[in-house]
Formats: structure tokens, C-alpha cells, sequence
């Protein structure tokens, strides 16, 4: 009888210690959450900067997938991502709207810049962003595209058409890379050629260059070249294991005061990458 109940003890303190075990796991998962963001936040250094700001002040800790916004947004859509980092405003007003996000917040900005090599040959520094591509098109000078259905690649794709004809998909001079913006700048390089960047990733790619890039701002401080990003939490009631309150607390602390002066004080070579500008 004795022997029957020591084993029943044990049994019964593994059976305690399995579930203090479980219920600290279950506590840690609501101290973490997944976002899906673009490349430029996560190539720039950005997330690895705040992480740690956003652990400090709430204990909640995010890791991140960083691809275009297109894919952002559909990883959002199969609720395999909590919240979205994403910078295409039309797209994300849809995704939204068909309730796929909620409680969308403006978070920040930048601006978009066309770039390349400082010889020119489309002559097109100085010029809009409409007269800049017109030449670009001119000339078949090399434009090198995303073409992976990023903010970034949505942006040129409506530049293209704001005044300069049909998007020039199968132009021998027009390359899609498909790839994250660093990489598309370098395979540009490679072919003396143009792309559209954001700038704060020019910036990083300035700094990578040892502050002297093979290729160099052309096109700048147009008003369409203008850069949104914001925060949108997935919609809990579509995906319900979704993590929505760390997602919460994330959004609110990037529009709140401690987030927006983080994102204020992130410099590289003494530039300041992206403009906070929470409502």
C-alpha cells in the first residue's frame, strides 16, 4: 500500500510539474508575436535596432519575416503572421477593407528615389520622376525592377503609368529582378543601369559602399515620391490564434511617444533614415 501511494505521489507532482511547465510556455508565446514586414525595415537595421527598445518597455519580444509587401500582406491574409510593418498604402486599405487587418496605423515615412550611375547616360538627374523615366524608355538605358510585388515595385509600376505609357515588361532594356532591394541596387550596378529605391535602404547601401556607391541619387524630392509606412494588426475574429494583444502593444508603442523618437533617433552616416509621423 505504502509503495502504491509514493508512486501515486510521483505521479501526481510530474503530472503538477507538466502543467506549471505548460502553463509558463503558454505565458512565453503571449510574450512574443510574428511580423511580416518589407525589406527595407529589416536591410536598413531598423528592427534589429527597436527589438530591443520594444523588449525593455514591455517584456514582449517579435521576430520577423522580411519580403515584399505583396507577400507581407498575403502572409497577413493565411494568418501566418500576427501584424504587418508594410509600406503600400492602396493595397493595404484593401486588405483592410476586406477585413483581413484592423486598427491600421501610420507610422512613419521616407522617401522614394530613382538612382544610378553618376556618368548618366539617360540624362536624367534633375528631371521629375515622369520626364526622368520618359528618358530612361528614350534611351533603353537598363532599369532594373523589382518585380517581386513590394511597395517599392507597386510605386514604380503606377510611376510608369502616371505619364510615360504601358509598363515595359518585355523591353530587352527592362530587368525584373525579383529579389529585396539591396540586391536589385547591386544587380543595377552591374549593369551601369537605374532602379527605384527607397532611401533610407540608399542610405545603408551608401554606408556598405564605404560612403562611395557605384550608384548615386538622380531623381529626388518629386511629391509622388513620397514613402508610407504603417502598422496593421491581423484581424483576430478571421485568424482566431492569431496573437493579436503583443500586436497591439507593438502598434501602440510605435505610434507612441518612446516608439516615434526611437524611429526619430535611427541614423546611419549621420542621416536619418525615416521620418515618424503617427497621428
Amino acid at each position: 500500500m505504502k509503495s502504491f501511494f509514493g508512486k501515486a505521489a510521483v505521479w501526481c507532482m510530474g503530472l503538477l510539474l507538466a502543467m506549471m511547465i505548460s502553463a509558463g510556455n503558454c505565458q512565453a508565446a503571449d510574450k512574443e508575436f510574428m511580423l511580416a514586414t518589407t525589406t527595407s525595415t529589416d536591410d536598413t537595421g531598423l528592427l534589429d535596432y527597436l527589438a530591443p527598445k520594444f523588449k525593455q518597455a514591455t517584456g514582449i519580444e517579435f521576430k520577423w519575416v522580411a519580403t515584399g509587401t505583396g507577400k507581407a500582406l498575403k502572409l497577413g491574409e493565411n494568418c501566418d503572421a500576427d501584424a504587418l510593418l508594410v509600406h503600400a498604402p492602396d493595397a493595404e486599405l484593401e486588405f483592410v477593407k476586406a477585413g483581413f487587418g484592423i486598427n491600421r496605423r501610420q507610422i512613419m515615412y521616407n522617401d522614394f528615389v530613382i538612382i544610378g550611375p553618376a556618368a548618366d547616360p539617360a540624362a536624367i538627374k534633375g528631371k521629375t520622376v515622369v520626364e526622368a523615366l520618359s528618358a530612361i524608355r528614350d534611351k533603353k538605358a537598363f532599369f532594373i525592377s523589382r518585380g517581386d510585388e513590394s511597395g517599392t515595385h507597386k510605386m514604380e509600376i503606377a510611376l510608369w503609368r502616371e505619364g510615360t505609357g504601358p509598363l515595359p515588361e518585355k523591353q530587352e532594356w527592362y530587368v525584373q529582378a525579383g529579389q529585396g532591394m539591396l540586391a536589385t541596387i547591386n544587380i543595377a550596378a552591374e549593369r551601369n543601369g537605374y532602379t527605384l529605391t527607397d532611401r533610407g535602404t540608399y542610405i545603408k547601401y551608401e554606408a556598405i559602399s564605404n560612403g562611395k556607391p557605384p550608384l548615386v541619387i538622380l531623381v529626388e524630392k518629386d511629391t509622388v515620391l513620397r514613402n508610407q509606412y504603417s502598422v496593421i494588426e491581423v484581424n483576430p475574429q478571421r485568424c482566431p490564434k492569431v496573437k493579436n494583444d503583443p500586436a497591439r502593444q507593438f502598434s501602440q508603442w510605435m505610434a507612441g511617444p518612446e516608439g516615434q523618437q526611437a524611429i526619430g533617433d535611427f541614423l546611419l552616416m549621420g542621416k536619418q533614415l525615416f521620418t515618424p509621423n503617427a497621428q
